[in-house]
């Protein structure tokens, strides 16, 4: 299904990331403003790659950013890693979600009709400007996205705009084959046990790219981000192969 496997060797690094906290995670790195927008920053100040982070629709939790904390601290490649705030403090609560009654459903309806995807998307290459004015050795731009960050990163993946070199969806929502035909950069998809088997299937075909597509079949949408259940083990040796899975593919195929 792969076009890779996870801890081929390509990078040592890549399979030594630091001990993941269950509970009461204390972060790396630190609050500042671009664009208007707080933003999570961690990693080193030489790094000459950056990575952005679209997280899920709950936004800063601990698991995400955590999830930041390893993609800086874990490869010998040095990465500086940016999580904007698109939802300005009003996240989604978490409560919401598995949206299993008519009060929940109508809810996140409402907020996905407030923070669509494409809206995050087409705003994207003004903040890597940003971002890039502010911090001249960063040289080229990776994305990954949680859930609602996943569809973000098919958007500006494939639009005419995108200003990243790779991009990774973890438990991408709203999966669609169609946009896998015009994603441009290497991509690699985690996918739950949640996202429908064959349009993953489908997507992976249709990508045309250096590819890594893996469904972890016992896991939930958000293992990796904001439903993480770190407490459980099982949940965290998943947790912690994405991440792992993530940077080995960085390594290997960010040019």
């Amino acid at each position: 299904m792969s076009t890779m496997q996870a801890c081929h060797g390509h990078n040592e690094a890549c399979c030594n990331i630091p001990p993941v906290v269950t509970s009461g995670y204390s972060p790396k790195g630190s609050f500042t403003e671009y664009d208007g927008l707080k933003t999570y920053v961690t990693g080193p100040d030489d790094a000459t790659k950056g990575i952005v982070v679209i997280y899920d629709i709950f936004g800063y939790f601990d698991q995400t950013i955590q999830g930041a904390d390893i993609l800086a601290t874990s490869d010998d490649t040095k990465y500086k890693v940016f999580m904007p705030d698109w939802f300005k403090g009003e996240p989604c609560p978490i409560e919401w979600y598995p949206p299993d009654t008519d009060e929940k459903k109508k809810n996140l309806g409402a907020f996905f009709s407030k923070n669509p995807p494409h809206g995050v998307a087409e705003k994207l290459p003004a903040f890597v400007k940003t971002l890039s004015a502010k911090h001249p050795n960063i040289k080229s731009w990776g994305i990954i996205g949680y859930c609602w960050g996943g569809k973000v990163v098919s958007l500006i993946t494939k639009s005419e705009n995108n200003p990243f070199s790779i991009g990774a969806e973890c438990h991408p929502a709203m999966v669609d084959p169609e946009e896998a035909k015009g994603i441009k950069v290497p991509l690699i998809l985690l996918a739950s046990k949640e996202e429908p088997e064959d349009k993953v299937k489908e997507f992976e075909q249709n990508l045309s790219v250096p590819k890594h597509v893996e469904t972890f079949k016992d896991q939930v949408h958000g293992w990796m981000a904001a439903r993480g259940d770190l407490k459980d083990e099982r949940v965290k040796s998943e947790y912690v192969r994405g991440y792992k899975t993530v940077l080995e593919f960085f390594g290997k195929n960010w040019k």
